[in-house]
């Protein structure tokens, strides 16, 4: 007997164990596939703040023929014309067909460009403009570039399409060596690359990952002699682009390839160019000035709008468009006026624009001087683009809260005691995100000091911060 209890034992223990873990199994597998009847790429049934853009209503479009006509920015001729309903890449599809038209030394070519692109944007181009004036490029994005330049140099207007920005690098050496250069290299003889404009798609779409992510617009606005312009609708993809084709400066375009399909707006149909090297105000507001560019301006939007109706907060947006040469002077006057700055992009943080945006506001004394709180970024992480968890890279209206928070410890000491005693936990992440009314009741009872180290905005982890009480 006391044998068999010794054995006995632990095989109990072991059916114990093994009843146990399949208990845990599949309460494990239930879970998952209650969590995966939702796909990665989707919002939660009870999302309050990170909903997905709707483009049909954002005021950030011009969704009837007179908002698209009322722009100021407009020529007379254009006001007092028609619009069409177009969206993003068939804007850059008229501006194309337009510039094709009206200028018998426009090229555009690239690999699959005859047939349309990946994009759809060249689409029917070599047929209305024959194969010599619109055709495919072998794979080779330095050949691209090279031709593309060579061509300029003699008076050409080549459109050079590079498939993916992410596939630009190996042509990285011509841009900067030669086309930035080549007027002044060529000094006195007079010759240059301003005729070249290059066009290229950019930005996270949800699941591009490693090699179909990339924001890679900063190393360009780091080459003097480029202008660096991205669209944020199809009434400016048409603009800029037509402007950019136009222009007797090298030119790169980059065009957030998520917005290709989902931005649809009316555009006139007429020519018209949009300023080079010009910021537009998008929403004025006293309380904290937020820059960006390209399609976080969306993610922006829903931001700010949460927080001044959550909050009261009075936020100004201004939309950069042309992010080498940039606007300093609406942004320092903008700046002047609120006393906050938040800079806003979904390429990595480090050295972006949103670090040029930042140091050129601090380095300005005029603008310095009027600051209330340090200039804060919301942008990318200083990774690879993952996969799965793109979503968690890119900017959006509540994520990264930590970074707002660690910017806010230098206003410490007259922070809300609530706060301060969950700023580094779950808790008070959670309770941020889903329950302003708490942090509202805090802020009842925090002194102006208090108040005003929570200035940010709540993008992509950010609380879009600016609490006057």
């Amino acid at each position: 007997m006391k044998r068999s209890t010794v054995v006995i034992r632990p095989l109990a223990r072991a059916l114990s164990r093994q009843a146990s873990s399949q208990s845990f199994l599949l309460a494990r597998s239930s879970a998952l596939t209650s969590r995966q009847r939702r796909l990665y790429s989707t919002h939660p049934p009870n999302a309050r703040l990170n909903l997905p853009i709707d483009y049909a209503t954002t005021p950030l479009l011009a969704h009837t023929s007179q908002a698209a006509l009322s722009n100021p920015e407009l020529p007379a001729s254009v006001r007092n014309g028609t619009t069409k309903r177009m969206n993003l890449f068939q804007a850059i599809n008229d501006a194309l067909s337009t510039a094709l038209a009206e200028d018998e030394s426009v090229l555009i070519f690239g690999e699959d460009v005859a047939f349309g692109g990946v994009f759809r944007c060249t689409t029917k181009l070599a047929e209305t403009y024959g194969g010599d004036r619109v055709f495919n490029t072998p794979l080779t994005e330095q050949g691209i570039m090279g031709f593309a330049i060579g061509a300029a140099a003699e008076g050409m207007r080549p459109v050079a399409e590079i498939q993916f920005a992410d596939y630009v690098f190996p042509a990285f050496d011509q841009l900067v060596n030669e086309a930035a250069k080549f007027r002044y290299r060529d000094g006195a003889g007079g010759r240059s690359a301003g005729g070249l404009t290059v066009r290229m798609p950019c930005g996270g779409v949800g699941h591009g990952a490693l090699y179909h992510s990339q924001s890679p617009e900063a190393l360009f606005t780091h080459i003097p002699g480029l202008k660096v312009i991205i669209p944020r609708g199809p009434v400016q993809a048409k603009g800029l682009l037509l402007a950019a084709i136009r222009s007797n400066d090298p030119c790169v375009v980059m065009e957030p390839k998520i917005l290709y399909r989902a931005a649809v707006e009316q555009v006139p149909t007429t020519a018209y160019e949009l300023p080079l090297g010009k910021a537009e105000i998008l929403k004025e507001g006293k309380d904290v000035t937020v820059v960006s560019y390209g399609q976080p301006l969306y993610k922006c939007m829903a931001a700010l709008k949460a927080a001044e109706q959550d909050f009261g907060a009075s936020v100004e947006l201004i939309d950069l468009r042309t992010i080498y040469p940039w606007d300093k002077e609406t942004v320092f006057n903008s700046v002047r006026k609120t006393g906050r700055c938040v800079v806003v992009h979904e390429a990595m943080v480090n050295a972006g624009v949103g670090a040029e945006v930042a140091a050129a506001i601090q380095e300005d004394p005029e603008t310095f001087v009027r600051l209330e709180a340090p200039v804060a970024r919301i942008a990318g992480w200083s990774i690879p683009t993952p996969l799965v968890f793109e979503q968690f890279n890119l900017p959006d209206v509540t994520s990264k809260c930590y970074l707002t928070l660690d910017l806010a410890d230098v206003y410490a000491d007259g922070m809300p005691r609530d706060i301060r005693r969950h700023q580094k936990g779950d808790e008070f992440l959670r309770d941020l995100s889903m329950n302003s009314g708490i942090l509202k009741q805090s802020m009842l009872h925090s002194s102006r000091r208090g108040v005003d180290w929570l200035m940010g905005i709540v993008l992509d982890g950010i609380i879009l911060s600016v609490f006057l009480v």
